[in-house]
């Protein structure tokens, strides 16, 4: 576990913050009294260690979206109140920190986590105290949980479609693949679910390399290298990143060092966009690629207030948007629609209330919430440009289903989660039996 110290923050509706000692002094007075009039929402993502260069962002993006609810009213006639942690890019104690919110802090829900590792170690504090976690990024699917919400990309939203781009002739016709990722849940099963499906497509298993590296992992000329090599076979070599955290920096830092374009070896990556590219000399990599379900650069006039929103909120015209604030966004004013549904933030009824919610995206289309807790959502292929937005080269022609299970793996093909008739997160429809044996 982290020695860092961690700093517990809340944001009231009189707009005042309170370091952890603050809190306690809170306790004594008038927080409690507080507690009656106002509905808290957890916000659970690293503000240090390496992810944070991802997560900061999300946290803020959640205290726009609170005060500007607020600002309508709140919900069911209260002011929200944010209650906001950092479990440090710690993966146990985002546990910790999750029990705390939801036994100490009474939050009605949270919002929060990024890696699959520190969703994974929520898990079971979620599920034992019956309380409700959106969580906005993409990620591997294979999961199926009463408690959880998933408004990132399942690998059929994000993962399959990128490689379908990249198989097609505008994509380049590509033939040999690296699998390039941080060693953990995400990308190895994510990996596990391509490498699959290119097999599935005819690829043999020579031209598929795949390789993990820790996470902050820094000296990336030998594995550049490599990857440098295994393109120099004749074949049209790609990419597909599942790298995470600020080792993107030093990765396509070194892909510029070694003079690889997008035109000899692009690189598709799932966990960069705006944010990660903000702190990059982008020129080297311009033409690389990205696969999300929301660019800042789409224009529709929803997106285009979310901009001027969050710059007016973050007082700062050069932060970015990107993709799982866009999730955030979705999550949120779902949630807030199955309360006011519901009638109440009780955790039951608004897991029940929340399939067949919609709410409008900010790319054009309308998301809905559906019965195995994924979203429907487009997807869309960027190409990086020199000043660290993306142009869009490819899009869904229409909103994808999220997918809990990879038709692709065999222990998964069978099964499906579905919350409302089922009941149950992997139902196999072979055996028509819940848990999927």
């Amino acid at each position: 576990m982290s020695s860092k110290p961690i700093t517990t923050y809340t944001l009231t509706r009189r707009g005042w913050l309170v370091g952890a000692g603050g809190v306690a002094l809170g306790l004594m007075g008038a927080l409690p009294a507080q507690a009656e009039d106002t509905i808290k929402v957890g916000i659970l993502h690293s503000l240090s260690g390496t992810m944070a260069i991802s997560e900061t962002t999300l946290k803020d993006v959640m205290l726009m979206l609170i005060a500007e609810q607020n600002k309508k009213g709140g919900v069911l006639g209260k002011k929200l109140e944010a209650v906001v942690v950092d479990p440090a890019s710690n993966w146990p104690l985002f546990a910790e920190k999750a029990r705390e919110l939801i036994s100490q802090d009474k939050v009605a829900v949270v919002f929060g986590c990024w890696t699959s590792v520190s969703r994974k170690s929520v898990l079971p504090v979620f599920k034992e105290l019956d309380s409700i976690l959106f969580y906005p990024v993409q990620f591997e699917g294979e999961e199926g949980e009463r408690n959880v919400f998933y408004t990132g990309a399942a690998p059929n939203q994000q993962a399959i479609p990128a490689v379908d781009y990249l198989m097609s002739a505008d994509g380049g016709s590509v033939k040999r693949w690296v699998l390039e990722g941080t060693d953990y849940v995400y990308p190895r099963t994510t990996n596990k679910i391509l490498e699959a499906y290119l097999k599935q497509k005819g690829v043999a298993d020579e031209d598929i390399m795949i390789n993990y590296t820790p996470f902050g992992f820094s000296d990336w000329q030998t594995e550049v290298s490599k990857i440098k090599a295994f393109g120099s076979a004749g074949k049209k070599t790609a990419v597909v990143s599942t790298i995470n955290g600020d080792a993107n920096v030093p990765f396509y830092k070194e892909l510029g060092n070694q003079g690889i374009k997008a035109t000899d070896i692009p690189v598709v990556a799932f966990s960069v966009g705006e944010e990660e590219l903000a702190g990059l000399d982008t020129k080297p990599l311009v033409g690389h690629l990205a696969a999300w379900n929301y660019f800042e650069s789409i224009k529709t006039p929803a997106n285009a207030a979310f901009i001027k929103e969050w710059h007016d909120f973050i007082k700062n015209p050069k932060r970015t948007t990107n993709d799982p604030m866009e999730a955030h966004y979705i999550g949120f004013n779902m949630w807030v629609k199955a309360v006011e549904k519901a009638k109440t933030t009780n955790a039951d009824k608004v897991i029940a209330a929340l399939p067949g919610i919609k709410q409008a995206n900010l790319t054009g289309g309308v998301s809905e919430m559906l019965p195995n807790h994924y979203i429907t959502k487009p997807v869309f292929i960027g190409e990086i440009r020199a000043d660290g937005q993306f142009d869009v080269v490819w899009k869904t022609k229409s909103l994808v289903p999220g997918q809990a299970w990879s038709p692709y793996l065999p222990g998964s093909k069978d099964l499906i989660a579905d919350w409302v008739k089922l009941n149950c997160g992997n139902y196999n429809t072979v055996t028509k039996t819940c848990g999927g044996t």
